[in-house]
């Protein structure tokens, strides 16, 4: 071999060599995870560097292990990841992981609203945990406090007062120091990741809206549990709407009253309210709860079926739904429910 092709081949390696490096250092401080939304990740007592790295890849919050540890490695940060909760996302990069878990403190407070919860309640358990229960209740219950029409394309309709309804029920983290319009969005955001663009479409083609359509999942969550029973519910309730018959649902007058009860009778089907779906036929003016999944997509995709009444009574804490086609059957499941 001559002595320009060594040349030659020596300058292909050294560039190669040289690319690789840089290609290296790239990575290492611009490279990002897969995962684009926020997550909480918890380092544990007793993690070692390359566990903790581990982790991180496989959460998607970064794309590989190694440019992690070489970047702890050459910038003296070995041994320095602390314990605690931390709120990182994919969209960071490793110099900016690295700042936030070698802090050290527990940045998020955890939070479950469990389905069909009303956004009074939901402000409550903020108080309980520190965080602005009173703010977030004054944003979500008016519609002159937040501006939120523009982001989300499901609060566009000017005749949405309220937030009640759109504050997905889920397990939140939040900043110890989470501002109420933080939390808010964080909740819309969620309802907005949820209700997908095919359901939105779905929705606008049964010439329906989706606050329409929210509301009626809301009155169906509180009144059964299961997803099949949701579904077997939503498609009475829409029968009931369609003949201009009133829905007779327990769970808007329990809005009204505050209560939880399966049931009520005497003066309280009277309330002169239009929440009072005894008194007037239709929906009522807004969602009464905070749906899950379960009842938004049995709002949307309700099961046709031959039932025109159905009750709920507990035993031990789970509702059983008796279904009826005609009136006097109801009132044969009401006597063997003892109500």
């Amino acid at each position: 071999m001559d002595f320009r092709k060594k040349i030659a081949i020596f300058t292909v390696i050294a560039l190669l060599a040289i690319g690789a490096v840089f290609y290296f250092r790239f990575e290492v401080y611009y490279s990002h995870g897969v995962l684009k939304s926020n997550r909480i990740f918890e380092i544990k007592e007793g993690e070692g560097n390359l566990d903790i790295a581990r982790n991180l890849e496989e959460e998607g919050l970064i794309s590989n292990k190694w440019y992690l540890y070489y970047y702890l490695r050459t910038h003296g940060k070995l041994n320095k990841l602390l314990p605690g909760e931390y709120e990182l996302s994919g969209n960071l990069n490793i110099p900016e992981i690295v700042e936030s878990i070698t802090q050290g403190k527990d940045m998020a407070v955890k939070i479950t609203f469990p389905e069909g919860l009303i956004a009074k309640r939901m402000a409550q358990k903020l108080d309980e945990n520190g965080l602005p229960g009173d703010q977030f209740l004054s944003i979500a219950t008016d519609s002159s406090k937040w501006d939120f029409r523009i982001k989300y394309d499901f609060l566009s309709d000017q005749k949405i007062m309220t937030l009640e309804g759109f504050l997905f029920p889920d397990t939140y983290f939040f900043e110890k120091d989470a501002t109420a319009e933080d939390i808010v969005t964080k909740m819309l955001d969620n309802f907005n990741r949820k209700l997908t663009s095919q359901m939105k479409q779905d929705i606008a083609a049964d010439k329906g809206s989706i606050e329409d359509m929210i509301t009626l999942a809301s009155i169906v969550e509180r009144e059964v549990q299961t997803a099949g029973d949701m579904k077997i519910v939503a498609g009475i309730f829409l029968n009931r709407i369609r003949s201009g018959q009133r829905l007779q649902s327990d769970a808007t007058l329990s809005y009204i009253l505050g209560d939880s009860n399966d049931s009520h009778s005497g003066k309280d089907l009277e309330i002169d309210s239009p929440y009072n779906s005894y008194r007037f036929s239709g929906l009522p003016p807004t969602p009464i709860s905070n749906p899950g999944m379960n009842a938004i997509i049995a709002a949307i995709y309700p099961q046709a079926s031959s039932f025109n009444y159905f009750l709920t009574s507990t035993v031990n804490g789970t509702k059983e739904v008796l279904y009826a086609k005609t009136y006097d059957e109801h009132l044969l499941n009401k006597r063997k429910a003892g109500l």
